[in-house]
């Protein structure tokens, strides 16, 4: 199966199940992964943002009522029209591994467990174009399932589950600067933290 067919076969679970997702998502505490973005991102405010895997729009509406213009970008059409709808931003409905973002346009990338779905042979292609895309000194929050680094189906979804220092080579090989990590759920054993978190820059030269 090529890259293209696992990206239609994942995305179509959450066209198939955009209602319960909604349902069982909306009230998730993302507050710290927000903050690690924002308070990171350098330019005067208001900021420019890309919820990258915006779903169903909850993270965009919190973006906007703290005074940010924000964009979604989703893969599934169902989740681009309900975020159209929940959140009443612009979103944009492409696949992460065909990317047609205008360039130097964001401060920053918001992408809250979405990145892991990429295969991993796509993924350098994909954070260049994310690199593009932000402006010079633009910051890109990831969070993604940690792991050993093996990637394939769980269920009808397809992930990545990479350690940080396979991320940091990653992020690093496509331009990026680490700014910060860290594991959630806040407060647990880290075994009870499945979660990885983390905040890169993009220079300014």
């Amino acid at each position: 199966m090529n890259s293209d067919d696992i990206s239609r076969r994942t995305l179509a679970h959450y066209e198939q199940n955009a209602d319960a997702f909604f349902a069982g998502t909306i009230d998730h505490d993302v507050s710290q992964n927000i903050d690690a973005l924002l308070g990171a991102i350098e330019a005067p405010s208001p900021y420019t943002i890309l919820d990258l895997g915006c779903g169903p729009g909850r993270d965009l509406k919190t973006f906007t009522q703290l005074g940010h213009k924000a964009i979604g970008l989703d893969g599934s059409s169902r989740f681009a029209e309900m975020a159209r709808a929940y959140s009443g931003c612009e979103v944009l409905h492409q696949d992460f591994l065909h990317l047609d973002l205008p360039p130097a346009m964001f401060d920053g990338i918001f992408a809250n467990a979405s990145l892991f779905h990429v295969p991993s042979a796509e993924l350098p292609a994909v954070l260049a174009h994310l690199h593009d895309a932000l402006k010079p000194g633009g910051v890109l929050f990831s969070s993604n399932p940690r792991g050993d680094n093996r990637e394939g189906w769980n269920g009808p979804r397809y992930g990545s589950y990479h350690d940080y220092a396979a991320w940091e080579r990653y992020m690093s090989t496509a331009g990026f600067t680490p700014l910060n990590h860290y594991y959630r759920p806040a407060g647990l054993p880290r075994e009870q933290q499945p979660w990885l978190a983390s905040v890169w820059r993009k220079p300014v030269c």
